[in-house]
């Protein structure tokens, strides 16, 4: 019997049907890369992009897989199309392309690329490898990359970059920095705080004491504020609320070591001196900034303060070994040899520098300037800044020289603040403007001289001289040269009122300027002679190169036309002879 063949009752297809979409497609790319067949997944890759141009992931993968076969340019030609013509936002593509320039060994181009993920990137997806990569191409370009900002750290970055300035004494930057963190992040506690002490350095006290109290505001147990919020009220004799406030900073324990430091210096200047010397022992038992010789000095004072002498010479002579170039050691050292047989008390500072008053010392000594290392020391700065704030005149006076020597943008700006206090006196603003101008600043300064509001243009300040000639600044300059750092700056600036007030006596008639160098000359004789400084006319006859006659007949004009014989008889009862 034949056996029946039965028909299927549906016919099976013999033509299977294929979805090839951009997800096949991206199928077999991934498939192909996992077995290293990159040709293959390359081809699979543009299958993709053509079927979805609008996705920029499978554009960056095709732009991911030419890099990997070492076509670096195609690979970046690729990622800055998706920036420019898919989706701006895909920030990661500038760290692909700074891979791309940095395997290329173009270190500028990726170093821009880099720049631009970490300022525009919010998610900070890869972070630790641009910080590798910056470290990398740091060494390669010899110099450290130009960041200003990275957006997935907003706040921190620029914060430690505010923290670095204040810690440099650039008060005023710091500021600048820090108010505008506060701004932008008002519970970013730290940033205000370090606000706050900004403000405090800059004897801003009113500012500082303001931005204390919000920061306790939001966080009213934020150690750091607390202490800020003592030295505070310290400043301004608020003895309740002082006093309060130590009965809570007394019961205080803290853990971390940045708070056990904060509250050893806290109460050092608050004078808890038993309270702070345990704290700083406790840190250098802990080996905590143990190469730092600050801390040795915190400790050494603390230790005086409680009379543990032999204890502060130990970790003075320790501060000596860890700052050999310093003079702190020095000073402090030879105070507690001569405390019993001193006539005056000793001076036991928690601030690692020399006091006030000693300093001025130092710059009176040093032929040089002020040492580099003053310059940058921000206490030294601070006690500058707090003095043109709230010194007497004469302390003042001081500082305005100094500013001269350190000369700098935060100098600068603190001298352009000075000058429009209407409070202060007009001889101070008028020497701030003489060092400004010494400091090379050309353009007119807005000042406030005599309660009026005025610009001071570059030449001399000269209110009754219409004119200012040509001839009479070459003299000034003249001089001025000749007696650069063999003159203080006052002796300069009073050089400076001495021609400028001769000029004004005597124009329109003022005598025909023939030699530059016998009227400067003559200028630097008679300002020795007022600051009471030994001086001939042969010696400054050999230094400008004119005969002594020439001096002697200019001094002669100079003093009869400005009366000095009578205003230096006013001050020194003593004086016999021009």
């Amino acid at each position: 019997m034949e056996k029946i063949k039965r028909v299927s009752p549906t016919t099976k297809p013999k033509v299977i049907s294929l979805n090839m979409d951009a997800a096949f497609f991206f199928e077999r790319a991934v498939q192909s890369l996992d077995r290293f067949h990159y040709d293959k997944a390359l081809k699979y890759f543009r299958r993709a992009a053509e079927f979805e141009q609008d996705n920029p992931v499978n554009h960056c993968n095709l732009a991911g897989v030419l890099s990997e076969m070492g076509n670096y340019e195609e690979s970046n030609r690729i990622l800055q199309q998706i920036l420019d013509d898919i989706d701006p936002t895909m920030t990661e593509c500038y760290f692909y392309m700074a891979n791309n320039y940095a395997n290329m060994e173009n270190y500028e181009s990726a170093e821009q690329s880099l720049v631009r993920y970490l300022e525009n990137d919010p998610t900070g997806q890869f972070m630790d490898e641009a910080e590798e990569m910056m470290d990398m191409l740091s060494y390669e370009l010899e110099r450290p990359a130009p960041l200003t900002s990275i957006k997935s750290r907003e706040g921190l970055f620029e914060h430690d970059k505010a923290r670095a300035l204040l810690e440099e004494g650039k008060f005023a930057e710091a500021v600048r920095q820090l108010e505008k963190i506060a701004k932008k992040h008002p519970d970013f506690t730290a940033a205000r705080n370090n606000l706050a002490l900004a403000y405090y350095y800059m004897g801003r006290f009113e500012k500082a004491l303001e931005t204390v109290q919000g920061v306790l505001e939001i966080d009213p147990g934020n150690l750091h504020a607390l202490c800020n919020l003592a030295i505070f009220h310290q400043h301004f004799g608020n003895k309740e609320e002082l006093a309060e406030l130590i009965q809570l900073l007394r019961k205080t324990f803290p853990y971390q070591h940045d708070h056990v430091f904060k509250l050893a210096t806290t109460m050092g200047i608050l004078g808890e001196h038993e309270k702070a010397y345990h704290l700083f022992k406790r840190l250098l038992k802990a080996g905590e900034g143990t190469e730092d010789p600050c801390l040795y000095h915190y400790a050494a004072v603390a230790a005086c303060h409680i009379g543990r002498y032999a204890e502060a010479y130990r970790q003075w002579k320790q501060v000596e070994k860890l700052d050999p170039g310093a003079d702190i050691s020095k000073f402090y050292l030879e105070q507690l040899r001569n405390r019993e047989t001193s006539d005056t008390a000793p001076t036991w500072s928690y601030h690692y520098h020399l006091p006030f008053e000693e300093q001025f010392r130092v710059l009176e000594k040093s032929a040089q300037g002020i040492p580099e290392q003053m310059k940058k020391d921000p206490l030294v700065r601070s006690s500058f800044f707090w003095a043109l704030r709230h010194g007497d005149i004469e302390t003042k006076l001081q500082v305005i020289q100094a500013f001269g020597l350190i000369a700098d943008n935060e100098v600068r700006d603190a001298l352009q603040d000075f000058i429009l206090e209407r409070k202060e006196d007009d001889y101070l603003k008028k020497v701030a403007i003489f060092v400004l101008r010494s400091m090379g600043v050309r353009d007119p300064l807005p000042a406030v001289i005599e309660n009026e509001e005025i610009m001071v243009e570059a030449s001399p300040y000269s209110p009754q001289l219409p004119v200012w000639d040509a001839r009479w600044q070459h003299v000034m300059e003249t001089a001025l040269s000749h007696m650069h750092k063999r003159y203080d700056m006052i002796q300069q600036y009073d050089l400076e009122i001495l021609w400028v007030e001769f000029l004004t006596k005597m124009y329109p008639n003022v005598p025909k300027i023939q030699k530059s160098e016998g009227w400067a000359a003559a200028l630097e004789y008679l300002i020795a002679k007022m600051h009471r400084r030994a001086i001939s006319y042969q010696e400054v006859s050999a230094r400008y190169g004119v005969t002594v006659s020439t001096i002697s007949r200019n001094v002669k004009l100079i003093d009869e036309a400005c009366g000095l014989r009578e205003k230096m008889e006013a001050i020194f009862p003593k004086f016999t002879s021009i």
